[in-house]
């Protein structure tokens, strides 16, 4: 049976003090993988993620997913004694996590200097909309402020209309596996630098901004500005969603070369399939208009399931649109873990996202259940030298 010491991470402290999405995101998978993580949350109100989205007994149940493995600490930032009791924790981390505004944790006295100078082999994780430097390091940002600035909201939605957000929290997540790729290569560093900790700086917008692909260099050769596109997929063809007999739609990436051989055959256009001028990807994107109207056509004399028989068997990339209800259904998801079953603190069963990646020696689990707001303060505290009477002062004083 597996256990902590058996994970990659076994070993590794942990001390979050983000909130919401992108810092702690990053913490889960780091504790997925065996980190010790201690999350510091504002004593009364927690982290705000406790109250978004839909409320099961009052608590988020998105906060049951986020947070799983990880030990709940209530300090007051704002207080001298909750500041030393994160120098403490810090001087005993091997990581720290925050995404507050940069400048936040400095005018605290928890800057990188002061907290490198107790512990250099810290690794600091800050994630922020711009980043520790340049003209726009002290505006707020959130995460879809970082998609609309890395290009991600302009090439969203239907051409002409208004850009469309991606109905997930984009941004944050994608700045939270760039600091999560950034704390191990850290860690990698320490290891090889005799215990030389470091700063890994993560902007919302450049982490949105790094994921566009040909954009700037498209834009720097032709001075080519793309546009938002709907559904298809510009300069590569065919890829589109097409609409079935009853009414849904299937997606169908025939893009390469023999996959676009095998899709004619398929809709029995062989005169496509042979015609010279389509056999690459540049000669079917200058006649994609009349690809998408074959494709279509086919499609449209056929169910949603009868196309992707038809698809699947000719082995050409194709696939439905799911919502949740298909996924939470779907046998694929089951038997790659990717759906676990889990309580709620009350009892109640819970369906929770499987751990991303998989590893064949040492793969990630989350066994424990989202902390209650200040659960692990007290042992933590102790742990620090802080005995029973000074934590009950100091939670009288609301600084815990």
């Amino acid at each position: 049976m597996e256990t902590s010491k058996s994970k990659p991470l076994a070993g590794v402290r942990v001390l979050e003090l983000g909130q919401l999405i992108a810092g702690p995101f990053a913490a889960r998978m780091l504790a997925a993988f065996g980190a010790e993580v201690i999350k510091v949350e504002p004593p009364g109100t927690g982290d705000p993620l406790r109250k978004w989205r839909l409320l099961h007994e009052g608590t988020s149940v998105w906060w049951e997913a986020q947070s799983r493995d990880k030990q709940s600490v209530t300090l007051d930032l704002r207080t001298p004694q909750g500041q030393e009791v994160v120098r403490k924790l810090a001087a005993q981390s091997d990581v720290l996590i925050e995404n507050f505004r940069p400048g936040t944790l400095e005018g605290w006295g928890l800057g990188w200097d002061s907290l490198c100078a107790a512990n250099p082999g810290l690794v600091m994780l800050r994630v922020s909309g711009y980043g520790q430097t340049g003209p726009y390091r002290d505006r707020p940002g959130f995460g879809v402020i970082g998609e609309a600035m890395g290009g991600l909201r302009h090439l969203s939605g239907e051409p002409g209309r208004t850009p469309v957000r991606v109905g997930v929290s984009m941004g944050d997540s994608l700045s939270a596996l760039h600091g999560v790729i950034g704390i191990l290569l850290a860690l990698r560093h320490r290891e090889q630098n005799g215990g030389q900790g470091q700063v890994v700086d993560v902007a919302l917008y450049e982490s949105v901004f790094s994921m566009m692909e040909s954009l700037l260099p498209e834009y720097s050769v032709f001075g080519a500005v793309r546009q938002a596109a709907g559904s298809s997929l510009p300069g590569i063809a065919p890829t589109n969603a097409y609409r079935c007999a009853d009414g849904k739609y299937v997606l169908i990436a025939g893009n390469g070369d023999g996959i676009f051989r095998r899709l004619m055959d398929m809709i029995e256009r062989p005169d496509l399939r042979d015609d010279p001028a389509l056999a690459h990807n540049d000669g079917r994107v200058s006649q994609v208009a009349m690809l998408d109207a074959a494709i279509g056509e086919w499609a449209a004399q056929r169910s949603l399931e009868a196309a992707l028989d038809a698809l699947n068997g000719a082995r050409i990339p194709a696939g439905k649109i799911y919502d949740v209800a298909d996924i939470a259904s779907d046998p694929h998801y089951r038997a790659r873990d990717m759906i676990l079953d889990a309580q709620l603190p009350d009892g109640t069963p819970v369906q929770l996202p499987g751990i991303v990646p998989k590893l064949s020696a040492t793969p990630g689990a989350l066994p424990n259940p989202a902390p209650a707001l200040g659960q692990h303060t007290d042992a933590v505290l102790e742990g620090l030298g802080i005995g029973t009477a000074q934590r009950e002062a100091w939670r009288m004083a609301g600084i815990i």
